[in-house]
């Protein structure tokens, strides 16, 4: 007699899961948690350049999960919908952040919407420069407005397609491709101002260290 016995949830695939989970099944909800909580993570980590503030972020992502997991209709990957619904929450904390401040750049620049898709620039990826200096890159990514790091983390990092990013962004193709060739631009300035402070930091000291023998 073949023995028939239930699937236990930690063997469960991605759809049957997020079937289960869409009727109140937290343990189905768990194992979602489990596929999907460290790329969820990777992707708070770059956009916010903080572990404890990523882990935060995490949680908050996967609790918007649980709350709105109903209305998940398969239209796209779960994973896309997912980083959608994750990168929302990572912008919405960045404006609280940052709305005593108003970015240069996103003061200057024109409704992007308004625009047309611009010239995609393909330039080297900063990623494969052995000459850029991790932690200045990161420190650069930090640096960007909120929308420009958001594609450029999703692009260059994770690794997306502007399509997807379309859909995750909720923007035009046109607009994700626009949006990372600014970012790109503007880690090259950020990257030569660093390395120009840096330059002249050495320059003084070695300056002191000349005067400092007399």
């Amino acid at each position: 007699m073949a023995r028939t016995r239930p699937i236990e949830v930690r063997e469960l695939g991605e759809a049957e899961a997020i079937r289960r989970a869409q009727q109140g099944d937290a343990e189905a909800f768990e194992r979602l948690y489990r596929l999907h909580n460290r790329r969820v993570y990777a992707l708070c980590l770059r956009m916010v350049g903080n572990t404890a503030e990523a882990e935060d972020l995490t949680q908050e992502a996967f609790l918007q999960l649980f709350r709105k997991i109903g209305t998940f209709r398969g239209e796209s990957a779960f994973s896309t919908w997912l980083h959608r619904l994750s990168v929302n929450v990572v912008l919405m904390r960045l404006r609280k952040k940052t709305l005593a401040e108003t970015s240069l750049d996103e003061a200057t620049e024109p409704d992007e919407d308004a625009g047309g898709p611009r010239k995609d620039i393909g330039g080297p990826d900063l990623r494969l420069s052995g000459s850029v200096d991790r932690v200045n890159l990161e420190r650069a990514v930090g640096q960007l407005p909120p929308g420009y790091r958001s594609v450029f983390v999703l692009h260059d990092v994770q690794g997306y397609e502007h399509n997807e990013i379309a859909v995750i962004m909720n923007c035009s193709i046109g607009n994700s491709k626009s949006q990372l060739h600014k970012a790109r631009m503007r880690l090259r300035e950020l990257l030569q101002e660093f390395e120009r402070s840096r330059a002249r930091e050495e320059r003084q000291a070695a300056k002191g260290g000349l005067g400092g023998g007399h």
